[in-house]
């Protein structure tokens, strides 16, 4: 479960962290330019930055913290945060009709949730 655990987390911090960084790297409106990010429109260019930093640092706290073994229990809750980042995005999508990128979201909160509960309970670090 450890194994699988680590790979989970692992899919889920290169997801984030090309999620967070294009988020944090590119402006408004070249996010909106493309036809997946429409849902940018709805929030300003700072929010979009401190979304894309929450993004970024749960896929660094799902990882470093267990590789370093500071404070292991950053991971699960890093896990946490990004299924809350999901929810959000959730209600986003279902707030514009956009249904075909709640499939995704679902997913990857689930992934998260998984790693959060694991982590947290029986196979803590």
């Amino acid at each position: 479960m450890n194994v699988f655990l680590w790979i989970v987390a692992g899919v889920l911090a290169a997801f984030f962290l090309a999620a967070g960084a294009t988020k944090l790297l590119q402006s408004k409106a070249k996010l909106a330019e493309n036809p997946n990010m429409k849902w940018t429109e709805d929030f300003s260019a700072g929010t979009l930055k401190f979304i894309g930093a929450a993004e970024l640092l749960g896929a660094i706290g799902l990882i470093l913290p267990a590789v370093l073994d500071i404070a292991p229990v950053l991971v699960p809750l890093a896990a946490t945060g990004l299924a809350v980042i999901m929810i959000g995005a959730i209600i986003t999508h279902v707030r514009r009709k956009e249904y075909q990128p709640v499939a995704i979201n679902t997913v990857v909160l689930v992934l998260a949730a998984l790693v959060a509960i694991f982590r947290f309970g029986p196979n803590s670090f």
